[in-house]
């Protein structure tokens, strides 16, 4: 894959990173600990892309994508990906996960059991733990059979993935979860997670 760009821009969680090749969105990613440690993470993926001003639909995943994040509408589902380098398996994981509505959450056993694999809930996790367009495929909204956090390898982990549920409202089961218990402290109290 041939990136042509990137860029870096401020959302409600923190500040994202986006790449793209001409075929579409190549990398969104989600943000760091500090801004140095997203440019590195950057420059590791891509060594010989540049930052560029994003035009097309690289403006429009900049604008869906905050906007997404603060809580607004935004039509994820028309942004063009770039997933030319991805597995056939990882490809049927996305493609499952990409049509899970916002405010909703699946367990990789569902998913699993969706490809015609029940027994491959641990390689829906890992093809979900290496998408290279969190928020655009929503791997956040995958969570573990019995309603805990699962993985998430983007930004902050678990926390970055509960606070993106929490933006979209989601209820990950009718039991309290972890989910329910740390997005219950009063809003006072809530640490700064940016």
């Amino acid at each position: 894959m041939s990136v042509q760009g990137f860029t870096f821009f401020d959302t409600a969680i923190g500040r994202c990173g986006l790449a793209w090749s001409e075929r579409g969105i190549a990398a969104v990613l989600l943000p760091e600990g500090r801004e140095i440690d997203l440019w590195r993470q950057m420059l590791r993926l891509y060594p010989e892309a540049k930052e560029a001003r994003p035009g097309g639909p690289a403006r429009q995943a900049v604008d869906a994508i905050a906007a997404h994040l603060r809580g607004e509408p935004a039509d994820l589902d028309a942004l063009p990906v770039d997933l030319s380098d991805i597995e056939p398996f990882a490809l049927r994981v996305y493609e499952i996960t990409r049509a899970i509505p916002s405010g909703t959450t699946r367990t990789y056993g569902e998913i699993a059991h969706e490809l015609g694999s029940p027994g491959a809930a641990r390689a829906v996790g890992r093809a979900l733990g290496q998408n290279p367009v969190p928020i655009i495929i929503p791997c956040h909204r995958v969570l573990a059979a019995n309603g805990g956090t699962g993985g998430f390898s983007g930004g902050s982990g678990v926390a970055t993935k509960f606070q993106i549920l929490k933006i979209e409202g989601a209820k990950a089961t009718s039991a309290p979860t972890l989910f329910d218990v740390l997005f219950s402290i009063p809003p006072s109290r809530e640490r700064n997670t940016n």
